[in-house]
This record gives C-alpha cells, structure tokens and sequence, in this order.
C-alpha cells in the first residue's frame, strides 16, 4: 500500500483549516488503498500552537491515517540529524537555508518533502493555512481525488482516469510528476487596494513581474491577468486533463509533486513570495506529466495583512519577488532549451543540469533589478500614504535588496547540490531521535 503526505506548512492559526486537512486525509483512505501521513509543520508561538495541537487530538481516528505536529524545534531535530547523516557540505549554512530566522515559502515546503522522505511517503500534497475547500451539495470539494487518480502513474495508464488528455505522443511513458489545480476568492498576492486605488500604478508594478524584453502591452495584459487564479466561478463538476500543465494555471495551495520534488528542492528564499512555485516550472519545463483539475480551493487573506507592520513586511516580500524574476526568467528560458535533455535515462529530472543553470544565472548584470526598484519607488510614491514609507524601506535596503536577490540564488544552487543525498538520508532518519540518544 502506497504512503502519501498531505501537508500543511503554517505560520498563523488556523484550526479550521487543521480539521478540513484531516477530513480530507480520511476522504483519501476511504476512497484509495492508501496510508494517508499528515504532516502540520507548525511555526506558530507557543500558544497558537498549543490550540492546534487541540484541535490535532479531535481530529476523527483512522486505521489508515497518522498526524504528525510539530513545531520548529522538532523540526529543526529532524533536520539536524538528516543532514549530519547525508555527509553533505556546509550542513550548518543547509540548515539556516532549510530552517530560517525567518519566512520562506520555499524551505518550509522543501522541510514537508524530507519529512515525508522519512516517513516513507511517495507523494507530497500541499494545501495553504489561508484557504478553504468549496462545498458542492453538503459535501467537501477536495483536491486529493484528482492527486490520488494519477499522480505517480505511467501517463498511458493515468489516461484512463482523467476527462481529457492533449499530452504529446512521447511523453505518454513517463510519470505523472504534478497534480493540481488553482483557486478562486481574492487575489493569490495581496495588491487589490493598489489596484483599487491606482490602476495604472498597479499594472506598472506588476509588469515587473514579466521578462524585461517583454513589450509594454503584454506586460499590461500580464498584470491585468495575474494573481487572479481560477476567477470566481464555484465548482460544480468534475473536469481533469492529462497535459503538460501550464505554470500559471496551478497554484502551490492546490498541487502534488511525486518523485520530482525528491530530485530538486524549492528556492529557499526569505521574505520572498513566489519562491515556493519553482517546480511547477521544472515540472513543465522538462516535459513531465501532469493533471490540471478544477477542484479550486478558495484563497482569502488575514487580517494580519492589514496592519502597518504586515502592510511593509508583505509589500517587501512582494518587491523580492519582483527582483527574483530576473534570475528565475533566465534560469526558466535555460530549461525550456534543455527540455528533454533535463531528464535522465530514467526520466527523471537531472538535479545537476538544473544547479547549473541556476548558479550560471547568479552573473547576470543587475541593472534590470535596479530599473525595477525605480519603477517600484516612483509607483509606490505616487499611491502615497502608507506606500510612501514602504518606498522609504526599499531606498534605504537597495543595495542590500539586490545582492539578497542574487545570493538567493546561490543558496539555491548549493541546496539543489546538495538535495539527493540529503533526501536518501532522510529516508533513513527517524521522524524523532531514539530514547538515548543526542538530539
């Protein structure tokens, strides 16, 4: 019987979403032979995290399902023993990357996929602390029935199980390496109120998100489209297409990887967000299958959000994420030429061919990111109000915002180096260290 981990990496409370994770791990025992491993990877305060773990002893017992909550320092446990057992390089700068003072998309996601290494999961699927499940006639809308009906499988064989397929002739022997879908509710990035309030400033920010090359008017119709996820329309029936899956119809809130995310690990980027979306890319890139569905979760944001110092601190996340496209645009162009030739004789994905790219692209010049950060100042200046002291932020941190965005890309290189034999000792080292033993 296959393992699968149903995760869900959090830094706010949420005990909603805590019991709809375990409904939906039981969903998935009784309609697939599989063992379901939910993983909480709770970076809350003391607290919050004592709440959760209330909600954690009501979730309803399942022969098949086991939950696993555990907080930073357990966490960091883990973490320490694995890479001293993996023999790698540097393992103390790994485990800041992995475990940082701080927020990273990428490393909490990239700590889900080598905790279910350990718990001998073949699958990872993700699901996000500020959103829900839809509802469709009194019952729940989850995602983990289309994750369950392919992930994993020979494309050929997946085909079966899926509404369509427009997957070329010559990708039908592989894997079906991703399963998701997106969401519907408010925008994935929290600008509305910028849009809101100045329309042009908007779409001149969020074109910045696009390939520098790009013309003004597909940069233009880039931020009209962006972060709007699936729209708003409900779900009421299953549809599910076997494809090379589009990066930009799939969110990381609504996605499952099987064996890719063994192979290459998530930027671990701080204070950045998007950082978590890199293999969805690769995914594509490399010409792996997939399975685009429409069980879309629903996305709102929290209140925290709304206050001054959440205000500056998502904006900067926001900006990073900006600046990061200089190089991810480089290193996606990389892998689209590569194509096939990522893959090994195997078909899975060569961790080193895309280390390479990624570290190749830590030379590009920075002149771009420097236009982009006087786009961002004269837009954010312009709105006024409390975007005036964001672009006051964002003068006083340039230099250090620029070389944070290359050298993000140098830590990646170096965890992406070092990820195989860091996964195959994890698959090794137990969740907690036996009695007797040094922590």
């Amino acid at each position: 019987m296959r393992r699968i981990c149903l995760t869900l990496p959090t830094d706010r409370a949420c005990p909603d979403t805590i019991a709809a994770l375990g409904a939906e791990a039981g969903y998935a025992a009784d309609h697939a032979d599989v063992e379901v491993a939910v993983l909480i990877l709770d970076s809350c305060a003391p607290a919050v995290h004592t709440a959760h773990a209330a909600v954690v002893r009501r979730l309803p017992a399942h022969p098949r399902v086991t939950v696993h909550h555990l907080d930073e320092a357990a966490q960091r446990d883990f973490l320490t023993r694995a890479l001293t057992r993996s023999g790698t390089a540097k393992p103390d700068l790994l485990l800041d990357l992995l475990l940082p003072d701080g927020l990273s998309y990428g490393a909490c996601t990239d700590r889900a996929f080598l905790i279910a290494a350990a718990l001998g999961c073949e699958s990872v699927h993700r699901r996000d602390s500020d959103s829900r499940y839809q509802r469709l006639d009194g019952r729940t809308v989850f995602p983990v029935h289309h994750e369950l009906a392919s992930l994993g499988r020979r494309a050929a064989d997946a085909a079966s199980g899926v509404t369509a397929t427009d997957l070329p002739a010559d990708c039908r022997d592989r894997r079906v390496a991703m399963a998701g879908a997106s969401f519907i509710g408010e925008l994935s990035v929290d600008i509305a109120e910028m849009r809101a309030a100045d329309p042009e400033a908007h779409r001149d920010v969020v074109g910045l998100w696009a390939p520098a090359h790009w013309s003004a008017a597909a940069k233009r119709e880039l931020a009209d489209e962006s972060f709007r996820g699936a729209g708003g329309t409900p779900f009421t029936t299953d549809h599910s297409l076997l494809t090379l899956v589009d990066p930009m119809r799939v969110d990381m809130c609504n996605i499952a990887f099987h064996g890719v995310h063994e192979r290459v690990p998530l930027p671990p980027a701080r204070d950045t967000i998007g950082s978590d979306y890199f293999l969805i890319h690769l995914v594509h890139d490399a010409r792996l299958p997939g399975v685009l569905h429409n069980r879309h979760i629903v996305n709102y944001h929290t209140g925290e959000r709304r206050t001054d110092p959440g205000f500056r601190a998502y904006q900067l996340r926001f900006v990073k994420f900006l600046l990061s496209m200089l190089y991810f645009h480089a290193v996606y162009d990389g892998m689209a030429a590569a194509g096939d030739t990522l893959l090994d004789a195997d078909g899975r994905v060569r961790p080193d061919a895309v280390a390479a790219l990624v570290r190749e692209s830590t030379g590009l010049d920075r002149t771009e990111n420097a236009e982009r950060l006087a786009t961002v100042d004269t837009a954010y200046r312009r709105l006024g109000g409390r975007y005036t002291d964001v672009a006051d932020l964002l003068a006083a941190r340039r230099d250090r915002l620029l070389d944070e965005a290359r050298d993000d890309m140098a830590d990646f290189a170096l965890l992406t180096e070092a990820w195989e034999p860091l996964i195959a000792a994890a698959r090794t080292t137990p969740l907690t260290a036996p009695p007797g033993q040094p922590r």
